[in-house]
């Protein structure tokens, strides 16, 4: 249970959890029966805080009211024993959230999805993920995902086993974010994988293009990341060092493009859309990142002829201008060094390319 915390709490850009359903419009059956929906084992180090807002920062699309109901309802379990939205959690804690509904069926079903596979041999396999394709079933996306294709070119295998939480991703990366990802094929290369992100000696960078000029050539960004209590889908960056996780980013300026900047970004920690807040927070969100604002035009002129040029980009390039470039471990058997680079993808150097036409062409636009 150790290291499924470690290699959870180090997933790069990560999809949401599965959700527990709160908001369900479904009757229950009324035989009595609870059906684990969420548990988590506290940290050791893990600070007393109430057990309501302990999960609140933990569970999507669930406010801290609805938990605080399903406390007083008897479905929140500290140790096998129901507790009220006031208990304060202890280290060690199993905290559990049963509802009275059986949760949805997540078991991963083989589907014949196309899959671009970079490297693969019978401990790993390294992907190249195109943007638009969700990493893991989830709320919403139950079918369809990288898991899901994975499933299916791994379905010859016998030693793997999509369902078996010892083996698969090693790592996410958002759906409209591209690039490399580390899948491993065996239990051993799952734990030695995710010790190497737990101790933060893989080799992550990241190509993205945000709005505005960075007046620095390079810069590191350090701060705290939880779930945004005003919006439930964001991240947002908090100065008390109590609340959310630590989280540092590096970034180094690529090139200065009028009013946006193609930076490119190395992770020291894994945390929920890292890079997203990390750049909304220093003033500069990532083109076409709709859930950060980002699909606006931030910066520039009023004239018409520029608005309908960055309308153009955002045509060009529908999503966040976010791609995992480059991904190094420590191969789990043989300890040789591994490293990957994955070319930035069509949309994205078609976006490039349209503002360094701009740069040229600024005083006709």
């Amino acid at each position: 249970m150790v290291l499924k915390e470690m290699t959870d709490n180090n997933y790069s850009e990560t999809e949401e959890l599965d959700d527990i359903d709160f908001n369900s419009d479904d009757e229950a059956e009324g035989n009595g029966e609870l059906y684990e929906h969420f548990k988590v084992v506290v940290d050791p180090g893990q600070k007393s805080v109430r057990v309501d807002k302990y999960l609140f920062e933990r569970i999507v699309n669930a406010s801290r009211n609805r938990i605080q109901q399903a406390a007083d309802a008897g479905f929140v379990m500290a140790n096998g024993k129901p507790v009220k939205s006031s208990y304060k959690i202890k280290p060690n804690d199993v905290i559990t959230v049963m509802m009275d509904r059986p949760k949805y069926n997540n078991d991963i079903v083989p589907e014949d999805i196309p899959l671009d596979v970079v490297y693969e041999d019978e401990e790993l396999m390294v992907v190249n993920k195109p943007a638009g394709l969700v990493v893991h079933p989830g709320c919403g996306n139950y079918h369809g995902t990288l898991v899901n294709a994975i499933a299916w070119h791994l379905r010859d295998n016998p030693k793997y086993n999509p369902n078996d939480p010892q083996v698969g991703l090693v790592h996410r990366i958002d759906k409209d974010t591209s690039g490399l990802l580390v899948i491993a094929k065996t239990p051993d290369a799952k734990t030695s994988l995710g010790l190497q992100f737990f101790n933060k000696t893989t080799k992550r960078k990241y190509r993205a293009l945000v709005w505005g000029i960075i007046e620095e050539d390079e810069g590191t960004i350090v701060g705290n990341i939880a779930r945004n209590p005003k919006d439930r889908m964001q991240m947002a960056v908090f100065d008390d060092p109590t609340i959310g996780k630590h989280a540092v980013t590096h970034y180094r300026v690529i090139e200065r493009l009028g009013y946006v900047t193609l930076v490119e970004c190395v992770l020291e920690t894994g945390r929920t859309h890292q890079i997203r807040v990390h750049m909304k927070h220093i003033g500069h969100i990532l083109f076409n990142d709709e859930r950060y604002g980002g699909h606006e035009i931030l910066k520039g002129t009023h004239f018409s002829k520029y608005k309908q040029f960055v309308n153009n980009c955002f045509d060009i390039c529908p999503r966040q201008a976010l791609h995992a470039m480059t991904l190094g471990f420590v191969h789990p058997k043989t300890g040789k060094e591994m490293f990957f680079t994955s070319e930035i993808p069509q949309d994205m150097t078609d976006l490039i390319d349209k503002w360094r036409n701009y740069i040229s062409n600024r005083d006709t636009i």
